[in-house]
């Protein structure tokens, strides 16, 4: 029977698809936040144009070689779509045109490179990301995505479970996150310097916008407007909540007062969490997923000072120990109400299916660690992945971008406006004026 496109059904994925994009710019205002007020405008510009680069890359190659027919094993996808070949407005993938489809799995494909930005945040050369960033996402993410989500994908027919990208996105970049982390090494002062985000208030405008984009990452992913994308959406927010407050509750514990910076950092753990498991597990799972979360990545954000990665923004932290935490916990609390017959540990499903997604786990972990490990190694030899060392202490904004986010930072370096500063300051004269003599 052929596939017709249904128009609810098409209407809802359009509005996903423009609020995972969205995601980006609002990751781009929290990593801003985050980072000290000479490097901002560099945080930023690094999501921005993982935007543009990974486009390019997955309309003309990436989704083909993602879910394309195999013609690898499982491995990877062919080469029937290069450049969109073959997709018109009116082809369908399911009830959706194709066409939105490959967009909307665009959106997550931006937003998984534009993630370990983070990491290497403050040290990173702007012109060297820009060559790493489409040379992953061919090698790193196009052949996760298929082996997980692409139909013959060899992760889909073992029977592991990922319903909006705990292994594609959140361990594929958190992995990736720590092998750049150890490719550039740490930033200057790390450990005896203090490291604060320059602007809470954007963190948490940041954090509100991914929030809001969550739920057409997470809903959207049901390809349908009915029932579960709406307990989808529900788990999604209390996903959210119990992180928060799971974070809260250990930072209460352990420090003694709980921060506006806890709480976002809990917010992003929840969601990171459910992302995998917001669509096998039921509303008390949910729950329980994101306190989880949040509680286990608070922890995790510290172990860098322990092992010695300069994990900047913890990515690591959260991204891949949350995404851990979200993908196996589906072999705990997976119901049959929402799988449709696969059950978790607790559930009575026994330890299949928690031996599935641990191996799953493991494989692409390893993966995508070795694989971002080597092209960082690749790239450095290359053009270099580092900025000098008076780059880095005097801020990469004014060194790699020539502008500065705030005023006082160009005049506490020591820098002088610019000439265009100049030309639009000075006083203009008239048209019909030939000298300002009398």
């Amino acid at each position: 029977m052929p596939e017709t496109i249904d128009p609810a059904t098409t209407a809802w994925l359009l509005i996903s698809t423009a609020l995972v994009l969205l995601m980006t710019p609002g990751l781009a205002l929290f990593y801003g936040g985050m980072v000290r007020s000479k490097g901002v405008l560099n945080m930023i510009m690094m999501s921005f144009v993982s935007i543009a680069l990974v486009t390019v890359v997955w309309l003309f190659a990436g989704y083909s070689l993602a879910f394309g027919d195999d013609v690898g094993g499982g491995l990877i996808g062919g080469f029937e779509h290069l450049g969109m070949a073959g997709i018109s407005p009116d082809t369908a993938h399911g009830p959706v045109p194709e066409i939105l489809f490959a967009t909307f799995q665009l959106a997550f494909a931006i937003l998984t490179a534009a993630l370990i930005s983070g990491a290497i945040a403050d040290r990173a050369k702007f012109s060297s990301w820009m060559v790493f960033v489409p040379l992953w996402a061919l090698l790193v993410y196009v052949p996760v995505a298929h082996w997980v989500w692409g139909p013959d994908g060899w992760i889909a027919k073992l029977g592991v479970l990922d319903y909006a990208g705990g292994l594609v996105v959140e361990i594929v970049s958190g992995a990736w996150a720590l092998a750049l982390a150890l490719v550039l090494g740490p930033r200057i002062g790390f450990r005896n310097e203090p490291m604060r985000p320059h602007n809470l208030p954007m963190v948490l405008l940041g954090v509100g916008l991914l929030w809001f984009g969550w739920f057409g990452f997470n809903a959207g992913s049901a390809m349908a407007a009915d029932g579960t994308a709406a307990a989808v959406f529900l788990n999604t927010l209390v996903a959210g909540c119990t992180g928060l407050l799971g974070w809260l509750f250990v930072e209460q514990k352990r420090d003694g007062h709980p921060t506006t910076f806890g709480a976002a950092s809990g917010v992003v753990a929840g969601l990171v969490a459910i992302t995998p498991s917001c669509g096998t597990v039921n509303m008390v799972g949910a729950a329980v997923v994101g306190v989880a979360a949040g509680a286990v990545c608070s922890f995790a954000v510290g172990w860098k000072f322990r092992f010695g990665y300069d994990d900047a923004l913890d990515v690591v932290g959260v991204h891949l120990v949350g995404g851990i935490v979200g993908t196996l916990l589906i072999g705990l609390l997976a119901a049959e109400v929402m799988t449709g017959g696969v059950e978790g540990l607790l559930y009575g499903g026994g330890f299949a299916q928690l031996g599935k997604q641990a191996l799953a786990v493991l494989v692409v972990g390893a993966y995508a660690f070795a694989m971002s490990y080597g092209l960082g190694k690749i790239v450095d030899r290359w053009v270099g992945f580092r900025v000098t060392a008076e780059q880095e202490t005097s801020g990469i904004d004014l060194a790699l971008h020539a502008e500065s986010a705030y005023e006082h930072a160009v005049l506490a370096h020591g820098a002088q406006p610019g000439l265009f500063a100049r030309e639009h300051e000075r006083p203009r004269q008239r048209p019909d004026a030939e000298t300002d003599e009398v």
